[in-house]
């Protein structure tokens, strides 16, 4: 530590990111990247942006990529907030609509970058349980509160939270902003997008990384009502006036754009989780429902950590949480490609004979 930090960095506890390995013949399925590419459309773009353009700054408004979210979801462009990376726009959505008096709530197994904002930008907050299932009960939030924020599908146990669950919480607690983070919503959960115009406290996040595989792009959103972007829009303007740059812009446009490949791939990713939950069955384990990229699931006999160590040895990572103690005995794992699943299957196999 330092003398020259602030009082604040030495209270922070840094989000800890997924393991990013430079190993060769690495089967990498810790990170919930896609295992497909973008879409042919989004290289094209980027290569057109490679252009004697780039000594100019980009739009601060980033208006072609508002328009194309816009038109994507049937609202107006003002409806929309962009941002570098979804975890970008979250970060301003603590900042701008959920530091309030009252403690802001959330799961206690969640997405843990929550708490990590939390302690950024002095929001206080209080945790609320799980179901015995692993499922958000909306029932448990009806409390005075500053804000309620939640992924849906969740993660790390990739559960969804059915439609009219959402609305049921957005219909009993109207002072206060809802966030819904939808990273994984494309991979067979339903979107709370569609309430937007009816719930004026529902903010719903997005992110490219996902569904659309610009990972390496960085590009996020969110959808409200105006009152709601204008916010993170005042906080945006008084921290990075220009954080989506040209080559985001144009790929992130192209790849909203090309409705019919990120459908294809999408169903292609479900398709081969619910192949290989069933193949994790043949062998034992036991499995969530998953309406994600990625899956939690446990043996019943072997430990944990030793599947990940031993799947390792065989170039195979998978994501392991030692906290909170009751998902200790899950693995999360990334749903790849149809080869990657037969690797993993076969691996586990001989690991499990062992």
């Amino acid at each position: 530590m330092s003398k020259f930090w602030s009082d604040v960095v030495h209270k922070l506890t840094p989000y800890v990111p997924g393991e990013q390995p430079k190993l060769n013949n690495l089967v990498k399925l810790n990170t919930n990247e896609n295992p497909y590419g973008p879409s042919p459309q989004v290289i094209k773009a980027l290569k057109l942006e490679a252009t004697d353009s780039l000594r100019l700054y980009p739009d601060p408004n980033s208006d072609a990529l508002k328009a194309a979210i816009a038109q994507t979801y049937q609202l107006n462009a003002n409806q929309v907030f962009v941002g570098n990376g979804s975890d970008e726009v979250l970060a301003h959505v603590f900042q701008a609509l959920l530091k309030h008096d009252k403690p802001l709530f959330f799961p206690d197994i969640t997405y843990s970058f929550y708490p990590v904002y939390c302690g950024l930008y002095g929001i206080e907050y209080k945790t609320i349980p799980l179901s015995e299932n692993f499922e958000i009960e909306v029932e448990d939030y009806r409390q005075a509160n500053g804000g309620i924020i939640f992924p849906n599908p969740n993660a790390p146990t990739g559960i969804p939270l059915p439609l009219i669950e959402i609305e049921r919480l957005l219909k009993r607690n109207t002072e206060s902003v809802v966030v819904i983070d939808e990273a994984y919503v494309d991979f067979g959960t339903e979107s709370a997008v569609g309430l937007i115009n009816q719930y004026p406290n529902l903010l719903v996040t997005h992110t490219l990384s996902k569904a659309r595989s610009l990972a390496g792009l960085r590009v996020g959103y969110a959808v409200g009502s105006i009152e709601l972007i204008e916010a993170l829009v005042r906080v945006k303007d008084s921290f990075n006036s220009y954080p989506i740059d040209r080559f985001a812009s144009a790929g992130a446009v192209a790849a909203m754009q090309d409705v019919e490949y990120f459908d294809k791939t999408r169903n292609q990713v479900i398709t081969t989780r619910n192949a290989l939950i069933q193949d994790l069955t043949n062998l034992g384990f036991e499995t969530l429902p998953s309406g994600a990229n990625f899956i939690f699931t446990k043996h019943q006999t072997h430990d944990a950590v030793d599947l990940t160590s031993k799947l390792r040895e065989k170039n195979i990572i998978v994501r392991h949480f030692q906290s909170p103690s009751r998902i200790a005995p899950y693995l999360r794992i990334t749903i790849g490609t149809d080869a990657q699943s037969k690797l993993l299957i076969d691996a586990l196999t001989q690991i499990l004979r062992n």
